[in-house]
């Protein structure tokens, strides 16, 4: 969400996302929760829009766990991936010295967390198969 050049007032997509979300309605809890997906947080330390980003709440329930699990594991064309072959591609996508790679770095902890997590509950669950 936020990637269409049409929404991308600021260039950070997770603000652009959840801007545009607020301004048609969407309901505060999916508005934050795309403002703060995947270690949002991080990349807009690096991006230079952390006070933008402090107007919206991480929640930080398995709900948001499994929205980062989802974003974590899906390839940039919809194909799943393992979380570390994710990982390598977004690395790869914009090298070593591009703000998304150190933000990476720097919510790697958080996001690692957030997939096992998800992992956990999805096989207590017995969805693992499934996703």
């Amino acid at each position: 969400m936020g990637y269409a050049p049409s929404l991308a007032a600021i260039g950070f997509h997770p603000l652009d996302g959840a801007h545009y979300l607020r301004a048609h309605g969407a309901p505060r809890r999916v508005v934050d929760l795309i403002a703060f997906h995947s270690s949002a947080w991080a990349e807009a330390q690096e991006f230079g829009v952390a006070d933008e980003l402090a107007e919206f709440h991480d929640e930080r329930t398995r709900t948001r766990d499994l929205l980062w699990y989802c974003d974590m594991t899906t390839g940039p064309d919809g194909t799943d991936m393992k979380f570390e072959d994710r990982m390598a591609e977004v690395r790869e996508r914009y090298g070593p010295d591009h703000y998304v790679t150190r933000a990476l770095d720097a919510g790697m902890d958080e996001r690692l967390a957030a997939v096992q997590r998800s992992r956990n509950w999805l096989t207590s669950v017995g969805l693992a198969d499934q996703v």
